[in-house]
């Protein structure tokens, strides 16, 4: 099954746009779990195993794993190991380089981690995004807008009278030969976001900022998703993970989750029936 299939399949099994990021901060797990000879991947199993019904995806952001050293490989198997086969997995590494060296990342996360999907940085061209599309049952999710305030140093400025994240969505299109590249455009840009549907109705969106961000949970739902109310993969992380900072925290990430997932739900109805 190829990745657009994949996502879409899960979307529908799960009716769910969520997606939870476990970016799982070592400092604000329990301290009942700090002893753990794997701290944070105990922590995550827990999360999954509370929300695994309720979501289309887990990202992990790689950078929270890296700074824990020599541990970061058991941990990230250990994390993938417990998600249910079907549910998407994201490597949000941001990867992206010449290509040889891109090769290499990829070799990480799409051949040893075997994450269903990955961020890349699509800044130094195709070559730097290629070897994270050779497969077809893999997907890259190519930054075009991003929901941090520093978006606007870049990705606004203009290039032949368009804006640059403009460019960047012309060109993901023109690179899609297997079907499986997608987008990330933050919640934090609603009426962008809109803009960026209307140019790639059949792509996936990845879109994170929902939670501790502030973005547009409404417009996410209503300008991400595709004509199905589909494809919009909307992440959110903090406000999920860290709902309760006591021995609950599992309990309470399944709450938020659910509620998230359900008013996605709830917008879903309202603009796709």
């Amino acid at each position: 099954m190829d990745f657009l299939e994949k996502l879409k399949t899960v979307q529908r099994r799960n009716n769910s746009l969520l997606s939870i990021g476990l970016d799982t901060d070592i400092r604000k797990i329990p301290p009942s779990l700090r002893t753990h000879k794997d701290p944070q991947g105990e922590f995550n199993r827990r999360i999954i195993e509370a929300t695994e019904d309720l979501v289309c995806a887990y990202k992990l952001n790689i950078a929270f794993y890296e700074s824990s050293g020599e541990r970061m490989w058991r941990t990230i198997h250990g994390t993938l190991s417990h998600i249910a086969p079907g549910i998407i997995t994201i490597g949000d590494g941001k990867r992206g380089d010449i290509g040889s060296s891109s090769e290499h990342q990829a070799r990480s996360l799409c051949g040893d981690f075997r994450f269903t999907a990955s961020t890349v940085n699509p800044y130094m061209g195709k070559d730097s995004v290629e070897p994270f599309i050779a497969r077809a049952e893999q997907g890259a999710f190519i930054l075009a807008l991003t929901s941090n305030k520093g978006s606007e140093d870049f990705q606004y400025l203009r290039v032949s009278g368009r804006p640059l994240y403009e460019h960047v969505v012309a060109k993901a299109l023109k690179w899609n030969a297997k079907k499986n590249i997608g987008l990330v455009v933050g919640a934090t840009h609603p009426g962008e976001l809109g803009r960026i549907r209307s140019m790639a109705p059949e792509l996936p969106i990845l879109i994170p900022g929902i939670g501790a961000q502030q973005g547009d949970l409404e417009a996410s739902v209503r300008y991400g998703c595709d004509n199905e109310g589909l494809l919009a993969v909307i992440n959110v992380g903090r406000s999920i993970i860290y709902a309760s900072r006591g021995e609950d925290f599992a309990e309470k990430a399944r709450e938020a989750a659910l509620e998230f997932r359900d008013r996605m739900n709830v917008f879903r109805k309202k603009y796709f029936g």
